[in-house]
């Protein structure tokens, strides 16, 4: 009876597509992606949202199989809505990455291909969590980045960050480190997205705000 190697199959889809990258600032977190979508050599879409909103206050990016990954996206989204009902204050960000964290754990024997970046700000501050298929759950304490352009990105990451930027101060970084993935990575490309999470709630650019940046 064939056994398929789950772990072949999420190492070659990890590093197959996408960047997506986020950092923590003073006043909140950033999160910036690009927008190809890939399957193998082949472009299925070029404006893909790899960004999305779970709440006001809490946002996730997905590397991975689409499907997985928005299956994961809205039981984040119906269980802080339910969270926000019973408790009367929103989901906290930490409870929002276990649950997720959970999910990928209880799936591990016939896994999520899904590379996750939750972030937001709650009570207790910004945060910015990473999961992997398996679970795996980590609290990144400046910034972090997923895909198969993420070795580029890191480089532009941790050159240019600096602990206390302004989410004023940390856009630009974000953009360059997901343009340069985009440059160097085939599976990564034609346009960018991005997202600001802080004390007015979650908000993306627009075209012509991204514009500055071309």
């Amino acid at each position: 009876m064939y056994q398929p190697d789950w772990s072949e199959r999420i190492s070659s889809l990890r590093y197959k597509g996408t960047t997506t990258v986020g950092a923590i600032c003073r006043d909140g977190v950033v999160l910036a992606t690009d927008t190809r979508v890939t399957m193998g050599y082949f472009i299925a879409h070029k404006r893909g949202k790899k960004v999305h909103k779970i709440d006001d206050h809490l946002a996730m990016t997905m590397a991975g199989v689409v499907a997985d990954a928005q299956a994961v996206l809205e039981i984040l989204r119906v269980n802080a809505s339910l969270y926000k009902l019973a408790n009367k204050r929103p989901m906290p960000v930490a409870a929002a990455a276990r649950l997720a964290a959970n999910i990928l754990f209880y799936n591990r024997l016939l896994p999520l291909i899904l590379q996750a970046i939750i972030a937001g700000v709650d009570s207790e501050g910004a945060h910015i969590f990473s999961l992997d298929p398996f679970g795996s759950l980590t609290e990144e304490r400046r910034f972090f980045a997923t895909g198969s352009g993420s070795p580029v990105a890191f480089g532009i990451l941790e050159d240019g960050y600096r602990d206390g930027m302004t989410v004023e101060e940390a856009v630009p970084l974000l953009v360059k480190a997901v343009k340069a993935a985009m440059r160097r990575d085939a599976a990564s490309g034609d346009s960018f997205d991005l997202a600001i999470v802080d004390g007015k709630g979650f908000r993306e650019l627009s075209e012509e705000e991204k514009a500055k940046y071309a």
